[in-house]
């Protein structure tokens, strides 16, 4: 990969890495910083469950399905102009909600801040790995790494305390997030030297239209579902649509020249075990962090500063696995057995909190916590390593970007997926019986709209149904976590418990 030597003076190059991690903090954070003021949202937008999905899904879904396709726009066009372009649309786009913040026009705002989070943060990597010396590279990945994973729990606290000082006033954390991309966006401007690499960018419009379709429509279809029916005619025939755009795909990658994703990789077993591992943690961990919070909030009534506070113990058990444990233990059990423990671990955490409801003690929830974050700190390095460690050093942009695409992917989906069974399931358990006819339709819809209702009776149907609907989507979860680790503990049993030996050299993807 070719880096050209960065053109700021020196005492700007210091300030480089400082600026990339702010950048990568910003579009990191929102993600979950919108979580905690969903509740503020429903009530004063009356949005309905699925557009409330939609909200927050709108971000993850643009932010994965266009993370190869703005990797390959900053090699071939920069990737400090590509910074720049992604952190304006990001400001401009999180001030729009204080000018009109109907439901349509908030799910288009988050869009467009997750068009522009997949324009800055493959460009952030690619920055560091082209602009700084090998000496101060390593380091400087591995905090990019810690950065991008501590991003979830700065978004939660930053939430929380702009959400207390602005009691429901849920703009404001549009505006923080605006603000953080402005100081990004002078910091870039000021001490980011540009880098591309036009000669290995990717050159595949085509796969990109094909993925970004694929994935559109499968997300919208499980998002849907709990309206249309799971098995009604419209919600079968987008995901028929989905698996045929996907196939469509496939087909069209195997026979580019420049693809936008090299199947080939995935022939390596160390490298697809790695990509399908970090895939499925982050669909529990994604979708449990939506339904969590609205528990904390909703069900057990705590504030937004108070849910992110009493999701401390969750950090505490990822930050020590991760770089205690994990690393002790890869060495014993090998990558794929680690990823088994992990992921196995996060299921037992996630069907533990599947029980708790508006009576269940704290300590019984920090356990459970606790619990998930140990099961995450092993899983993540382990799938992680697998990955990188499948390929050889000249196509680590293809892992980083897998990496990236495996993450943002599988929370996508699992926000989907699991905010739709949580949904149904609270359906499902309404007791209309309890709820006046003339208020059944929008308690239906919107479980925050039962829950802040003035009548005590429709309250307690409303808060109900919706502690079985967060139960339930736990418990798929859950499942779906159980399975990936049976799948990866097979695996460990009938392979070498090292990842196996990098593949040949093959084409370039962007990164």
């Amino acid at each position: 990969m070719s880096h050209p030597t960065p053109t700021t003076p020196h005492h700007q190059g210091r300030a480089t890495l400082p600026v990339i991690l702010l950048a990568l903090a910003t579009v990191v954070s929102a993600v979950s910083s919108l979580l905690s003021a969903l509740p503020s949202i429903a009530v004063d937008t009356h949005a309905s469950e699925t557009q409330l999905t939609w909200i927050v899904d709108a971000y993850a879904l643009a932010f994965a399905s266009l993370l190869l396709p703005a990797g390959a726009l900053g090699d071939r066009f920069g990737r400090r102009r590509t910074l720049m372009v992604g952190l304006a649309i990001f400001a401009v786009a999180g001030l729009v909600p204080l000018v009109r913040d109907d439901t349509t026009t908030l799910i288009v705002v988050r869009a467009a801040m997750g068009v522009a989070a997949a324009l800055v943060m493959p460009a952030t990597l690619s920055t560091i790995t082209a602009s700084f010396p090998k000496e101060r590279r390593e380091v400087a990945v591995a905090t990019w790494a810690g950065v991008a994973a501590a991003g979830a729990v700065l978004g939660l606290f930053i939430a929380g305390l702009v959400l207390r000082q602005w009691q429901w006033q849920w703009h404001a954390v549009f505006v923080a997030s605006a603000v953080m991309a402005v100081v990004a966006l002078i910091g870039v401007v000021l001490a980011v030297p540009e880098s591309a690499a036009p000669d290995e960018a990717s050159n595949d419009p085509v796969g990109a239209l094909l993925s970004v379709s694929g994935l559109v429509l499968l997300v919208y279809a499980i998002v849907e579902a709990p309206t249309q029916g799971w098995t009604s005619a419209s919600t079968l025939a987008i995901v028929g649509a989905s698996v045929l755009v996907g196939a469509l795909f496939l087909i069209w990658e195997s026979r580019a020249s420049r693809p936008l994703l090299a199947l080939q990789h995935f022939r390596n077993v160390g490298f697809s075990s790695g990509s399908l591992s970090l895939a499925a943690m982050f669909f529990g961990f994604f979708g449990f962090i939506l339904l969590f919070l609205q528990y904390l909030q909703l069900v057990r009534g705590d504030s937004p500063l108070e849910a992110a506070c009493a999701m401390l113990p969750l950090p505490l058990g990822l930050m020590p696995a991760a770089r205690g444990l994990a690393p002790r233990l890869e060495g014993r059990l090998g990558q794929w057995a680690q990823s088994a423990l992990g992921l196995g671990t996060m299921a037992v955490a996630l069907w533990w909190l599947s029980s708790a409801d508006g009576g269940t003690s704290y300590w019984v929830v920090a356990i459970g916590l606790f619990v998930l974050g140990v099961g995450g700190g092993l899983a993540m390095p382990a799938a992680t390593t697998a990955i990188t460690t499948a390929l050889p050093k000249a196509q680590q942009g293809v892992a980083s970007a897998v990496n990236d695409l495996a993450r943002e992917l599988g929370g996508a989906i699992g926000i989907a997926a699991l905010s739709s069974v949580a949904t149904s399931a609270y359906r499902d358990h309404l007791d209309l019986r309890m709820i006046p006819p003339q208020v059944r339709h929008l308690v239906l819809d919107s479980a925050a709209a039962g829950t802040h209702a003035p009548v005590p009776q429709v309250r307690v149907a409303a808060l109900t149904a919706y502690t079985t609907g967060i139960q339930h989507g736990l418990v798929a979860g859950a499942a779906l976590l159980a399975v990936a680790a049976l799948a990866l503990a097979g695996s460990a049993l009938v392979r070498p418990a090292r990842a196996p030996r990098p593949a040949p050299l093959g084409d370039r993807v962007a990164q």
